[in-house]
């Protein structure tokens, strides 16, 4: 049913097209119409015409019709540049197919055929005289498996087209036009019949006769050559397909194929008829019709048939033997050998190679009593994949017979005329075997059977590449089972000095990493020591001068007073630049405008860097806001400052810049930053710059490259510590002789922005009343009067603890008090947990807490939990004073 609706569709194209071009008298708008119409109907990339050379070797293509997205071809070219296969198909009259040229077609013939963008192509010949005149060709971009129906088309559009163009451009009488016919049909092998339906008298062309085995001048008539020259198998279809056309009750037209047995020589064929009934000038009723043979296409579809269905087969067969016996049995049925073999290459366990066979159509005891083939003439071309060989007879063949002992076939052998073989070569270029056919007659075996025991061939060879790779994986996973049994049958001791060699590679291991801490730490501990011996050596010999001085009643006293005072904040200072350097001072951020801050330092950076430095503010509009301590921010952006004019001894410029900034997934992950928005506040100066060992260890602390006395080697480590602690990066760019920049990252912050560190306090009485009471908790005794002292001093009640239950037992025995001054760090309760006490005792006083480090009691990610009022120590009595009538001011407010 599927070939009749093909048919159909067919013929009607074919009438289309005819009425299309009918009316023409120039050739190339036939060959435009033509080109265009099968192009379309076809839907193919390209469909183009050519003429051949006197040369028989170049063609122009002149026009031709191309798809949407496909360049046209036009151009002169060289048949020879297309391969060898395009020059014998064509120049023999046989259509040129090939359904990529890929995986079809050497490498540099490919290449010619796809530098016109082409993968697919049917190309159709015009023999003339012998002589190739024309091409016709359809092709597609992408590989394309052609259809029978395809080329049928391309056959008949080819022979009507280029047979009409020769009519219009010859002009030539009747008989001319009947010859170019004659030429037509036979060149198509096409038979015209006309069945007179009253006188049952039949008329056959010579090539209708032929395809009935009769030859042209025999005579004929319906029942003694139509229907006796049919295959007993589709008599009884075909005479009742011609018996509903003539009386009008056919459902379709008359489009039928069938098999002939040639009357005289008994070979079968293939036959596609058409034909339709009309009334001839006497009105007289004939049914009249065209015939063709399509016992080649009947074979190829047969042949493809075969092939995918072995490719099928063997696709996902993994068993060797199956496939080669799979492939043999397929290669007979398709080739119609009698018998076929297939000897193959098989890899042994050291990598080395044997031949075993497989037979198809013979038993296994007709080759067991003769050795594998050599590489003699007839079997080194297969062997070693140099192509196909065919010989009609073998025993003639001058190949064959050359090689001692035995010249010739042994006594024996299987009866082989016809003879053929095909290599079998993996994608690597293996030979992996070759497949060997024979028949007992000769002339059994033809081109047909070559291109299509070729197909076989490549399944074959992809199936037992496949097969390989699957065996040599199965063989590697066995070897590694082999070797997982052998490590586990190792005796215990063997583990037992594995495990005690870990255990101390990992000892070792640890001692390492502990001298290496223990040599930082020492690093560390060996730069506090110095710079606070030296501050002790100013506090302690100053109040070692004033005991003296005091003791003989001089109160000349000031200056040591003073250097133990300063000494003292010094102290202060560099604890505080240690807790930042670790991440572990405690911040109190707010909402920053970055631009604000930077245009407020300008007064104080310009009085810092000297009237040598050009200090110079590119703030960029619209920057976000920031989450971060002023005081902190405020102090490392003049640490950089400092560092900058001191690279710059001989003066400079310093540039302070403000931009947005997005840090990707990929940088995120370099730098331990978490991806997003941030603003960046860069520090640019012209001076020195630093050498890339400088840089590695510029956050080091006391790492400094300034003369003895003249910096603590802190700065930068602050600066890293507390951006780090605030969610930032610090990151610093620098060439030697030319200068340095150093980038601060800081988080984008979503929310309003604060102004109250700008808000000017007013100035107020710092001294207490009587009436305030304020209880101070604290575990160190000397810290804990001079803070009683101080409060007292002050005008302040002051009631002491020397610990926290203490403090809970006054409270809980009613002790009033105005506000608690405690401790954060203490033994047992610390200041938190005595705090959370009273809360929950119904105690509301305002709580002042003060440490000199604390560690996730009130600060939380080097942030202060909300509320909390903290006054870091060491402290100073003004500073003690300020906070305390600012929190009792506060309660009042």
């Amino acid at each position: 049913m599927r070939s009749l609706v093909e048919s159909e569709a067919r013929l009607r194209f074919l009438d289309r097209l005819a009425k299309a071009t009918a009316a023409s008298a120039d050739a190339d708008e036939i060959l435009r119409i033509t080109t265009r119409m099968l192009g379309e109907y076809l839907g193919v990339s390209v469909c183009a015409y050519a003429d051949m050379e006197a040369d028989q070797d170049h063609f122009t293509i002149r026009g031709d019709w191309s798809a949407e997205g496909s360049p046209s071809i036009k151009g002169y070219y060289s048949l020879a540049t297309f391969g060898a296969r395009a020059v014998d198909d064509l120049h023999a009259g046989r259509p040129l197919v090939i359904n990529d040229n890929s995986a079809e077609l050497p490498a540099e013939e490919a290449a010619t055929f796809q530098a016109i963008g082409i993968s697919a192509t049917i190309c159709m010949p015009l023999v003339k005289r012998d002589r190739l005149t024309a091409l016709m060709a359809i092709h597609h971009k992408e590989p394309h498996s052609w259809t029978l129906s395809e080329l049928a088309i391309l056959t008949e559009v080819t022979e009507r087209s280029w047979a009409h163009i020769e009519r219009v451009r010859s002009g030539q009488a009747a008989d001319e036009a009947a010859e170019r016919l004659k030429l037509a049909t036979d060149a198509a092998s096409i038979g015209i019949w006309d069945y007179d339906v009253a006188s049952n008298r039949l008329t056959w062309d010579a090539r209708c006769k032929a395809l009935f085995g009769l030859p042209a001048d025999a005579d004929i008539s319906y029942e003694d050559s139509f229907l006796a020259g049919l295959h007993p198998e589709d008599r009884e279809r075909a005479n009742e397909a011609v018996r509903k056309a003539i009386s009008g009750t056919a459902s379709q037209p008359f489009n039928i194929e069938y098999r002939t047995v040639g009357l005289r020589d008994h070979i079968e064929r293939w036959v596609a008829a058409s034909g339709d009934m009309v009334a001839a000038k006497n009105g007289r009723l004939r049914f009249v019709g065209t015939v063709r043979d399509i016992t080649t296409q009947k074979k190829t579809e047969r042949h493809l048939k075969i092939v995918n269905a072995t490719g099928a087969a063997i696709a996902a067969e993994l068993d060797l033997e199956k496939i080669v016996q799979t492939v043999t049995d397929a290669g007979v049925e398709l080739s119609g050998a009698e018998f076929g073999a297939f000897f193959y290459n098989v890899l042994d366990n050291e990598g080395g190679s044997y031949m075993l066979y497989s037979l198809s159509g013979a038993p296994r005891r007709a080759f067991e009593n003769y050795p594998m083939p050599r590489a003699t003439a007839v079997f080194k071309p297969t062997f070693l994949g140099e192509g196909v060989v065919r010989s009609d007879d073998i025993l003639q063949d001058p190949r064959y017979g050359q090689n001692s002992p035995r010249n010739g076939m042994p006594p024996g052998h299987l009866p082989v005329r016809s003879y053929l073989a095909v290599p079998v070569i993996s994608r690597s270029g293996e030979v992996l075997g070759g497949l060997f056919f024979g028949h007992k007659e000769t002339g059994r075996f033809a081109e047909e059977h070559e291109t299509a025991l070729l197909g076989i061939a490549g399944h074959a060879a992809t199936a037992i590449d496949n097969a390989r790779l699957f065996q040599s994986a199965e063989a590697e996973l066995a070897r590694r089972r082999r070797a997982e049994e052998e490590l586990t049958l190792l005796n215990a001791s063997l583990e037992q000095r594995v495990a005690e060699e870990v255990l101390e590679r990992a000892r070792t291991e640890a001692q390492l990493r502990q001298a290496q801490k223990m040599e930082a730490v020492g690093q560390l501990t060996g730069g506090i020591a110095h710079d606070f011996n030296n501050m002790l050596a100013v506090i302690i010999g100053g109040l070692g001068m004033l005991q003296r001085r005091l003791a003989r009643g001089d109160t000349d006293v000031g200056r040591f007073v003073d250097g133990a005072v300063e000494a003292a904040h010094r102290a202060a200072s560099l604890t505080q630049r240690l807790l930042a350097f670790s991440r572990r001072q405690p911040l109190s951020p707010q909402p920053l405008d970055p631009n604000r801050m930077v245009a407020g330092m300008s007064d104080l950076l310009s009085r810092t860097l000297g009237e040598t430095v050009a200090l110079e503010t590119v703030l960029a509009a619209g920057v976000w806001q920031i989450n971060a301590d002023p005081a902190q921010l405020e102090s490392g952006i003049l640490n950089l400052c400092v560092n900058a004019r001191d690279a710059m001894p001989g003066g400079g410029r310093l540039t302070i810049e403000t931009s947005n900034a997005y840090v990707d997934e990929r940088y995120a992950k370099e730098t331990g930053l978490q991806s997003g928005q941030f603003v960046l506040i860069a520090v640019t100066d012209t001076g020195t710059g630093m050498e890339e060992a400088v840089m590695a260890q510029a956050f080091d602390p006391f790492f400094t490259t300034k003369e003895v006395g003249k910096g603590t080697g802190l700065g930068l480590s602050q600066v890293y510590g507390f951006v780090r602690q605030s969610g930032g990066l610090v990151k610093i760019y620098s060439e030697p002789h030319i200068g340095t920049t150093v980038k601060i990252y800081l988080p984008r912050h979503h929310g309003a922005v604060s102004h109250l560190a700008e808000q000017v306090q007013p100035q107020q009485p710092l001294s207490g009343q009587a009436s305030e009471v304020i209880m101070v908790v604290e575990d160190d005794l000397r810290v804990r009067a001079i803070s009683v002292d101080a409060l007292r001093e002050l005008g302040y009640t002051v009631i002491e603890a020397a610990d926290a239950a203490h403090a809970l037992h006054l409270v809980e025995g009613g002790q009033l008090i105005s506000l608690l001054f405690t401790d954060v760090v203490m033994p047992g309760m610390s200041g938190r947990e005595l705090v959370d006490r009273l809360r929950r005792i119904g105690a509301t006083f305002p709580v002042l807490y003060t440490t000199g480090y604390t560690r996730n009691a009130i600060v939380h990610n080097g942030i202060l939990d909300p509320h909390i009022q903290l006054l870091s120590k060491p402290f100073t009595v003004e500073e003690l004073a300020r906070k305390v009538r600012l929190m009792l001011d506060e309660r009042l407010d």
